[in-house]
């Protein structure tokens, strides 16, 4: 059996399960319009583990732009260091997202916060028969994103799409604007392969660097972890501008830092990029934003900006595809991992 075959299939098919994904959100789900309507809670809080606990991050600032106050934390945290998370006075909605849906510590925490804040539980999920859905007050199910491989990738895009479904919803944007969202993946993932394979079969590059902000540093944050988990590769993420703060003293010849560029903040940005080329790096840029001097992967310059996160992420996820083959690792079943952390103790 190829190694990575699972991996690859799974990348390549997001297009088609991003189409399902459009249609997991229904705005109109009555329990969703009551608790709207009601006002019924102060604050989100959104949580997963690992990967999840990333695109947490990313549903957070995309909600706070919608007017909701959110904050993202690791099952784990507040599973056992609630009381430095929810204040007693304020009503809460806990957000959960996880491919499996039965993953320890997010559900544990789930249990908590239904005991102790009684608020109520929305998932995220691409299992709709896993113990967290069957506790929750309402779940939103891609059922068709889970996958053989253990690194979470079209699980993880089809989840962001749902996120900015409900994030866009909450912000009075409309939802259709979205729905060219599979053939441009289908498109980013064809015009930039080569790109993708020629960065991650570079022996000269040793060391892969992901800036992002706003949003997009929680899908930087995914990006770096697909490098590490397929390939065993030295990759770290950073906010953007924050690099300069002392983790570009490890950048060289042997770099490539990829800019996440955010709309808004493009000249900042690429700015970033023209710095760390100057230092010998290799810079690739991925935005709406004109980009110059650099190899980049153009967005479409069309969509609205609350459409665009999740597509900064599919042609990262190749390169990190290609990275692990060309390290001789199999990105289906990395080194000392297992698709679901279960544990007896916690």
């Amino acid at each position: 059996m190829p190694a990575g075959q699972h991996t690859l299939r799974e990348i390549m098919s997001q297009p088609d399960v991003w189409v399902e994904a459009l249609t997991a959100f229904n705005p109109r789900d009555p329990l969703l319009q009551s608790w709207l309507e009601s006002d019924a809670f102060d604050h989100v809080i959104v949580t997963g583990c690992g990967s999840t606990y990333y695109l947490a991050l990313t549903a957070a600032r995309l909600l706070r732009q919608a007017g909701c106050h959110a904050l993202a934390c690791p099952a784990s945290e507040l599973l056992l260091h609630a009381r430095s998370i929810c204040i007693p006075s304020q009503r809460y909605l806990l957000l959960c997202i996880s491919r499996s849906g039965t993953t320890t510590e997010t559900l544990r925490a789930q249990q908590q916060f239904k005991t102790n804040v009684r608020g109520p539980v929305v998932t995220i999920t691409c299992d709709s028969s896993s113990p967290l859905a069957s506790e929750s007050n309402l779940v939103i199910a891609i059922d068709a994103a889970q996958e053989v491989s253990i690194a979470q990738t079209r699980s993880f895009s089809s989840m962001a799409v749902v996120i900015q479904q409900v994030a866009a919803h909450q912000a009075a944007n409309n939802l259709g604007d979205s729905r060219p969202l599979p053939d441009v993946c289908r498109r980013l993932l064809e015009s930039h392969a080569d790109t993708a394979r020629s960065l991650g079969e570079n022996s000269a590059i040793t060391k892969f660097f992901f800036l992002g902000s706003n949003a997009l540093y929680g899908i930087a944050c995914e990006a770096m972890l697909k490098m590490k988990e397929m390939s065993l590769a030295y990759s770290e993420a950073f906010h953007t501008l924050e690099f300069r703060h002392g983790p570009m003293s490890m950048v060289g010849e042997d770099s490539l830092v990829i800019g996440l560029i955010a709309p808004g903040a493009a000249r900042q940005e690429i700015r970033v990029l023209d710095e760390m080329a100057g230092m010998g790096a290799k810079a690739l840029a991925i935005g709406q934003a004109h980009i110059e001097n650099h190899q980049y992967v153009r967005l479409p310059a069309d969509l609205p900006p609350w459409c665009t996160p999740v597509l900064y992420l599919p042609v990262l996820q190749l390169l990190a595809y290609h990275r692990a083959i060309h390290n001789g690792c199999d990105p289906d079943r990395p080194q000392n991992l297992s698709a679901v952390i279960s544990l007896d103790d916690i």
